[in-house]
């Protein structure tokens, strides 16, 4: 009695289906898993706060003169 890879074509020929499968499924499974790994340091979910706050934004464009005191002031209340 033979055991192994030549025991799966007594599944009706389909046994070389079935090992393709597994493998293509092993391989999509080990590439998802490396791209949210990559994407959650990429993005700095692990880490903190992944960007700056609108106040901080908000801070910057005052400091280079986008906006004047009074409309600073307006969108500040805004978001606080």
């Amino acid at each position: 009695m033979m055991y192994g890879f030549y025991n799966m074509m007594n599944w009706g020929g389909f046994g070389w289906f079935f090992m393709a499968l597994f493998w293509i499924l092993l391989i999509l499974g080990t590439i998802e898993v490396v791209r949210v790994i990559t994407r959650s340091e990429r993005d700095g979910r692990g880490d903190g706060p992944r960007g700056k706050t609108s106040l901080e934004i908000l801070k910057e464009r005052y400091a280079k003169g986008e906006i004047d005191k009074k409309e600073f002031e307006e969108k500040k209340k805004d978001l606080m």
